[in-house]
Parts: C-alpha cells; structure tokens; sequence
C-alpha cells in the first residue's frame, strides 16, 4: 500500500472517533453531571527513508496517528440551584451509588425521583444507596436530607454510559451534598463544536489527500500502459 494512503486513512480513523466523542459531549451539554469524553491522539512515529541503492538517509516520513486512549474529563462543574426538592448535587469530591442489574454505579448526576415504594431512584429507575449501601426513603412530605445519600470515593473510574462510571468505592467522599441543586454538564459548547470543526477539516485533508494519490497512480498506471504499448 501506498505510504500517503495508510497515513493518510489512518489519520481519518482516528478524527471519526474523535467525532463520536464531541457529538456525544455535544448532545449532553444540558444533562446534569455529564462528563465529557475525550480521545487522545498519538503518533505511529516516524519512518527512516533511506536510498535503496547506497543505503543514505533520505530523511523521515512521519507514519500516520491513532487513538492512544480514551479518557474522561471527571473535573467538577458549577452547581445550578433548581429549587427540585429531589434534586441533589455534591459540592467537592465524591459520586452518588445507585444499585443497577449489572451491579452497583456511580453518578454524579443528581436528578432524582420517588418510586412507587417511596424510594429515591435516578432517571433510569435504579435505587439511590446510602454510605451504607441501602435504599433511601422518601418522607411523607417528598424531600430527602441531604446527609441521607452515600457520597463515595471513587478509585479506577470507567465511564458505563447513561451517565454511570463503574470504579472500587474507597471511602466516603468529602464533598458536601446539596438539595434543590444540581452539578451542570462538563461541556463547554462553544469550545467543543470549535473542536469539531476543525476535526471535520482534518478528516476532509485526510479524503482529499487520498483522492489526490488516487489520481496519481491512475495517471501513473496509464502512463506506464502507454510506455509498454508503445
């Protein structure tokens, strides 16, 4: 295969998950706790060139980039008062714990509602947990105290999806939890669909690039017909 295609495809892999990423961030600017995602990019290196007859350096060929990892931005974002007597956010460190079918997740999105067994439950209907792992009652007059939900460290975090990170709970946290609050996105709209653009114009250099070898090696390919034919 052709040196400039391989990079060239390459570095067009890479920017579609990079776009995956920014459009999930993008479609969750809104949602309360969000954690954006990131794909960092690393080098392949580079290829020495060397002339196939004496063996001198010609110089290096940089080899295209790839996905080195994905990670997340867990930084805290600014809490917004909603007045939601359900609604919780933590001030300083810590996840919320819910009890899922696959197990015990961490959030920190704290939109909350009751069940029909007075119990507090997250978006997606799982129990919120206590520091010591058991389901959190709703009082006759539809509010929780603060100090009722478990705030947990959280070691090895790994983001799940549907806004839940699986991780080894270490402790309690030592973030406060506020009611009628809720952490806002960790998205920054404006920069992210910069990021965007300028994604989308890399993959765009990527097809022209690929288009312009293309055309080479036809021209190549019919010139060296040619050449034969004659």
């Amino acid at each position: 295969m052709d040196a400039g295609l391989y990079i060239a495809a390459q570095g067009m892999l890479a920017e579609q998950v990079r776009q995956t990423d920014l459009s999930n961030n993008l479609a969750n600017a809104s949602t309360p706790g969000y954690k954006a995602q990131e794909a960092e990019q690393q080098s392949f290196g580079s290829l020495l060139l060397q002339n196939s007859t004496n063996g001198q350096s010609i110089g290096s060929l940089q080899t295209g980039v790839d996905i080195a990892r994905q990670v997340t931005d867990t930084a805290a974002a600014p809490l917004e008062s909603t007045g939601q007597p359900l609604d919780f956010a933590i001030s300083g460190e810590g996840y919320f714990a819910v009890r899922t079918p696959e197990g015990v997740r961490y959030t920190q999105d704290g939109q909350f509602s009751e069940n029909n067994r007075g119990q507090l439950t997250d978006g997606s209907g799982n129990l919120v947990l206590s520091q010591a792992g058991q389901p959190i009652p709703v009082n006759a007059k539809g509010t929780v105290e603060p100090s009722a939900l478990g705030v947990f460290n959280l070691n090895n975090a790994s983001e799940q999806g549907d806004n839940l990170f699986s991780g080894t709970a270490a402790g309690r946290g030592t973030g406060v939890v506020h009611s009628g609050e809720l952490e806002q996105s960790g998205v920054d709209p404006i920069s992210t669909m910069t990021d965007m653009i300028a994604s989308l114009r890399a993959y765009q250099a990527g097809q022209s690039a690929i288009q312009s070898i293309d055309q080479t090696m036809q021209e190549d390919a019919t010139n060296v017909g040619s050449l034969q034919g004659g």
